[in-house]
This record gives structure tokens, C-alpha cells and sequence, in this order.
């Protein structure tokens, strides 16, 4: 079923909450490896992350296959462009961080693991036990930078969406709310 106006195809009502519950569970769990230096996480954390990517990418290959959905009400200018910016960062936001992760773990020697299943394999210091050598520095940095400011630009995303959901919910009765949950409005 493709999403019309008036209802959002099963596929895409699940691969949003899924996507929305995983990277917001990411980042708090990112959050807490990363204030408390919580390594037993990052195993967890990285497999997570990747299978999540796979349904991001489902997700645009769907989105594009459908287009945006459309507005159910007329909004001020302001307001769309806001929500279309908004969308854009979500939509950057979800494919980038899962690929900086990737690129700062894989590069910085740490490896790729879904669950034990190897991606990309970790590159252990034979000198120092315990210790990884980077594949390439200066890609796992760039990795880490764009997952530090990525992770910190998504979550004012994800925020700006609640609140934007919120006041539509609100302010505008429209029933945008209900078509996300996958009911006809």
C-alpha cells in the first residue's frame, strides 16, 4: 500500500517509530557511554546502530518511491519551511550519524560488529594489549566530530519535531497526528 493524503502506508507508520524510537535510544545510550565510560555498551551500541542504518536506508528508498507526505491543512510559509528544514535535518541527521560511527569505530581500529557478526575487523596493537592501532586517524576523527555535533544537532531536531507535532496537534486539530500513528483522517 503507497501513502496517500489521507493515510500513511503501514511501512511507513513502522519504519518512522521504529527509526524514531532507535535513534532517540541510541543517543541516550551514546550520551551515557560516553559521560560514564560505559565500554560494555559500545558492542550493543555500534550493532544497534548499524541495523537501524539499514531500516534509515529502507526508509529514503520508501520515502522517495512516495514522496513527502502532504500537508492536511494550510500552513503559514514560515511554518513549512521551518517543518521542511526541520524534516531535512531529521532525515540527514539519522544516515549521518550511524555512517560517522561506523567511520570513527571501523577507522580508529575499535572494528565493526553486529552481534558478534564482523564487519569491519578491530586492528589490535601487538605491542600493547588491549590496545587498537587506527586504520586511518584522520578518518576516525572526522568520524567522531561528525557524531559528536551530529548527535547534538539531531537531538534539537528531534525536539523541534515534538514540539512542531505538538502545536499541529493543538493548534490545528488536522488529524496529522492520527495519520502518523497509520489511521485514515
Amino acid at each position: 500500500m503507497k501513502d496517500t493524503k489521507n493515510q500513511l502506508s503501514f511501512l511507513s507508520v513502522s519504519l518512522h517509530w521504529l527509526i524514531a524510537i532507535g535513534m532517540i535510544a541510541l543517543i541516550a545510550v551514546g550520551i551515557y557511554m560516553a559521560e560514564n565510560e560505559a565500554f560494555s555498551l559500545y558492542p550493543i551500541h555500534k550493532s544497534i546502530g548499524v541495523i537501524i542504518l539499514g531500516f534509515i536506508l529502507l526508509r529514503i528508498y520508501w520515502r522517495i518511491q512516495n514522496g513527502w507526505p502532504v500537508a492536511l491543512s494550510d500552513y503559514k510559509p514560515a511554518e513549512v519551511r521551518i517543518a521542511r528544514i526541520v524534516q531535512w535535518l531529521l532525515l540527514i541527521g539519522t544516515v549521518m550519524l550511524p555512517i560517522s560511527g561506523i567511520m570513527m569505530s571501523g577507522a580508529g581500529g575499535f572494528g565493526v560488529s553486529v552481534f558478534g557478526l564482523e564487519l569491519i575487523a578491530k586492528n589490535p596493537d601487538p605491542v600493547n594489549a588491549g590496545k587498537v592501532i587506527a586504520l586511518n586517524p584522520t578518518v576516525a576523527q572526522i568520524g567522531h566530530v561528525v557524531h559528536s555535533w551530529g548527535g547534538n544537532i539531531l537531538i534539537a531536531a528531534i525536539l523541534l519535531h515534538l514540539i512542531g507535532a505538538i502545536k499541529q496537534k493543538l493548534l490545528y486539530k488536522d488529524g496529522a497526528m492520527a495519520r502518523m500513528l497509520g489511521k485514515q483522517v
